[in-house]
């Protein structure tokens, strides 16, 4: 009998009803001979403005150039700077870099591991144009005290929350408190399509209307070019699989908070674990504290404002990280680095000196790290097996030389 496997995601467990729905809607494309924008993408559009409580949600083809758009919208260049987090995603910056302005790095917090509100006050400047914050794994950023940072210093505040689609932040829908929203649709976001897809929201109708011009080569009459725009367009076929899912967005986001509970229940239980023990001070005056010696072994993930989505269920191990990730693997449980190296060590931003500033909590998230499976369909005993492994590993006696 062979081993049994556990991914880190599973699109074979896509319930019956979903899979049905999802092949209407391509018959309904296919019937539609409309496959680039139209009525699919006009109904997407206003299901989700709908869904997350916003006047302008703008159909675009991936997370990343949502970002993109959103910087050339607010005409975002050359000799600015735009504060993001170090420990995310490569889109973020890559996406400041690629408007010409300058990605300026700042550390997380090390409780909620989101954008420090004190970093940002520590890396602005007269030319900071823009902060990005992002709901790092589904767990929404210190939005009330970001938005007062970003009044306070005339910056735009763009949202990523490309993994963060369903969650809320202070009673709002996340992607909806900034001057612009970004989500991704890659198939293992909480809302996933069958391909790359993403959106751009905003409360600004100038804007909303610009980002729809750019994601047609800044038209808003066709061969009439108001900017130098690009093909950003979300293809209806995309759309159509999206507005399939989004019915059960809900209940989906319903089993990832259960399965994150469920690995909390059971880590705990097992002694070997303890929540992450660092406080968030995101919104308080008090000194951050640093990260100290573990008080567990394995170190589990906060929900720190009661809204996380868990697109990612991301456990610390700071003995060896990747020593378990090996063990796991060879247990034929799949796992994932999110990320190994902070973007302000990425060597495309290194100075002419390859030296980069100490940023320590984004580079001891990094090291120590670990993704587990968290996907819907995951059962109770596929997460006793992740645990009960993951315990196995932690409680090894340490060989010494």
């Amino acid at each position: 009998m062979g081993m049994t496997k556990i991914p880190l995601l599973d699109f074979s467990r896509l319930a019956p009803e979903e899979r049905t729905r999802l092949k209407e809607a391509f018959d309904r494309v296919l019937a539609s001979g409309r496959f680039i924008l139209g009525e699919e993408v006009a109904a997407f559009e206003r299901e989700c403005a709908d869904f997350l409580g916003v006047t302008h949600a703008i159909g675009v083809s991936s997370g990343t150039d949502a970002l993109l758009l959103s910087l050339v919208a607010l005409g975002v260049g050359p000799g600015d700077e735009v504060i993001c987090p170090a420990y995310t995603f490569f889109a973020t910056a890559g996406s400041i870099a690629r408007t010409g302005a300058k990605p300026v790095f700042a550390d997380s917090c090390p409780g909620c591991w989101n954008l420090s509100p004190r970093e940002v006050v520590r890396k602005r400047t007269p030319r900071t144009r823009a902060l990005i914050p992002v709901h790092l794994f589904g767990q929404p950023a210190a939005m009330s005290r970001l938005l007062g940072l970003s009044r306070e210093s005339g910056m735009a505040l763009i949202e990523d929350a490309a993994q963060a689609f369903g969650a809320r932040s202070e009673g709002k829908a996340a992607g909806g408190r900034g001057t612009l929203g970004c989500f991704s649709f890659f198939p293992t976001k909480n809302l996933g399509a069958l391909g790359d897809a993403g959106l751009v929201t905003t409360e600004d109708g100038a804007l909303a209307e610009k980002v729809r011009a750019l994601r047609v080569h800044g038209s808003r009459i066709k061969y009439r070019h108001e900017w130098v725009g690009g093909n950003f367009r979300i293809d209806a076929l995309q759309a159509a699989f999206l507005r399939a899912r989004l019915p059960g967005v809900e209940a989906a986001l319903e089993a990832r908070r259960g399965n994150a509970a469920l690995y909390e229940e059971a880590f705990l239980a097992s002694g070997a674990a303890a929540l992450c023990p660092e406080p968030c001070r995101c919104c308080g005056e008090e000194a951050e504290v640093p990260l100290g010696p573990p008080p567990a072994p394995i170190l589990l993930p906060r929900d720190v404002r009661g809204e996380h989505t868990w697109n990612q269920y991301v456990i610390r191990y700071p003995a060896d990280r990747d020593g378990l990730r090996r063990f796991l693997a060879e247990e034929g449980v799949q796992t994932e680095v999110y990320y190994p190296l902070p973007l302000h060590r990425q060597p495309c931003f290194l100075d002419k000196e390859g030296e980069a500033e100490e940023l320590p909590v984004a580079e001891r998230l990094a090291r120590e790290s670990l993704a587990l499976p968290i996907f819907p369909g995951l059962t109770p005993e596929e997460i006793r097996r992740v645990v009960d492994l993951t315990v196995r590993f932690a409680s090894r006696p340490v060989s010494r030389m």
